[in-house]
């Protein structure tokens, strides 16, 4: 059954919340992330991306920026733009996305259910990233990026949550991109205590929905950190990494499409004729959203196709190969663009739906892309599964919004 673990959080004061949050480090590139770290001194950016303040030229992965990542922190700290809670306890985050409203309960999970797979892991992770992840932490001792988890729905627990959702926030503010984020600390002790019980009793399982190399980078540093400490008693801080779970119900999950530099040195029309093989191609009127499985939407030389899977490659009972990604990876862009491993093709990049299907026609009429794909997203329900089954998803297969905003808790792994 699943571990969560109230903890002392070092959160923003009240008057830099809303300064301090900033997107995960992972959603924005360098340039990005300078250009929002440059116009605010608070932004949570200068510790999760500190090379903005390093020169231009400066490797993200040397160990420089690790220790600015540090010094930057301690100067939040000693300047109480950000403190320390005085007793472990639970927080609440909500979000609320054009009328999408997700609350999650801020906790830390255990480094043991995640070797011990009660914490349920759906993609593989990149070794250069979890190492990345892993100098972050072992450098300022922190873990500054939530994973993003859920759990299916349990009434009592939903019941405490929505208790608790009456009480005046924490924080309450609408970010740049028009998301409200509200958090609340659990006061109550006997409230957290509940909280710890139902997980332990009710939750057999929790499952990453986001996130998955912070969790991996965070649970390694944690193990090392047992291996090494002889009198280890399995309460310290590093046996455990900062979680925001939401119950299953809640959760959105966005198209996550695909965008090809060539055509693999065919023609257009011996491209369609290829893709003819596994789908029904038909050309449509403006912008094609899938609104169902087995359905695709192509864009290719200003013009957009709806494509059909055909029912011999879509009626496959396995989790795996019957995810829509899956069907269009394996008899599309493998079969007929020769996107053998689209974790390590420089052919293929991938869209968060979130940028809408203007920014696939965007990619291609500019002739950056040759082709690009829309696709309908994977469900909640699939996640599941395929965590459940103990397989994995391919790479880029869900696109969660909106995302968790970095620094309104963070978790130290040394008291």
């Amino acid at each position: 059954m699943a571990i969560i673990k109230p903890f002392k959080g070092i959160r923003p004061n009240q008057e830099y919340a809303n300064k301090v949050a900033s997107k995960p480090y992972d959603v924005l590139n360098k340039k990005e992330a300078k250009i929002l770290a440059d116009t605010n001194p608070y932004s949570f950016l200068h510790i999760i991306r500190p090379e903005v303040d390093l020169p231009d030229e400066t490797n993200p992965y040397d160990i420089t920026v690790y220790k600015k990542a540090k010094e930057n922190y301690e100067n939040f700290f000693a300047n109480e733009i950000l403190f320390q809670d005085a007793k472990p306890t639970l927080y609440l985050y909500e979000q609320e996305m054009n009328g999408h409203v997700q609350t999650g309960i801020v906790a830390c999970s255990s480094v043991q259910d995640y070797f011990n797979d009660i914490i349920k892991k759906h993609e593989y992770t990149r070794p250069v990233k979890e190492q990345d992840r892993i100098n972050h932490i072992k450098n300022t001792q922190l873990q500054t990026g939530p994973i993003f988890m859920t759990y299916p729905d349990i009434e009592e627990i939903n019941s405490i949550v929505n208790s608790i959702r009456l009480q005046k926030p924490e924080y309450n503010f609408v970010a740049d991109d028009k998301v409200r984020h509200t958090f609340w600390v659990i006061e109550d002790d006997s409230t957290t205590s509940k909280l710890v019980e139902l997980f332990k009793n009710k939750v057999p399982y929790t499952y990453i929905a986001d996130g998955h190399h912070r969790a991996a980078s965070s649970a390694k540093v944690g193990q090392e950190m047992v291996d090494n400490n002889p009198n280890n008693t399995g309460d310290e801080p590093y046996n455990y990494f900062l979680t925001v779970l939401f119950p299953s119900s809640q959760l959105k999950i966005i198209d996550y499409n695909r965008a090809i530099i060539d055509l693999n040195g065919l023609s257009e029309e011996s491209f369609l004729n290829k893709v003819e093989k596994h789908f029904e191609v038909n050309k449509t009127n403006g912008q094609f959203k899938p609104s169902e499985k087995g359905q695709f939407g192509m864009y290719l030389n200003g013009q957009w196709y709806s494509l059909l899977a055909n029912k011999e490659i879509s009626g496959d009972d396995d989790p795996v190969k019957s995810l829509d990604v899956y069907i269009l990876q394996q008899y599309l862009l493998d079969e007929v663009l020769g996107v053998k491993d689209p974790r390590t093709d420089n052919r293929i990049d991938f869209v968060g739906g979130i940028r809408g299907l203007g920014e696939l026609e965007k990619r291609v009429n500019s002739g950056e892309m040759a082709v690009a794909f829309s696709l309908f997203p994977v469900t909640i329900e699939e996640l599941i599964a395929i965590a459940d089954s103990g397989n994995v998803m391919p790479p880029k297969s869900t696109w969660f919004e909106p995302k968790l905003r970095s620094g309104l808790v963070v978790h130290k792994i040394i008291d």
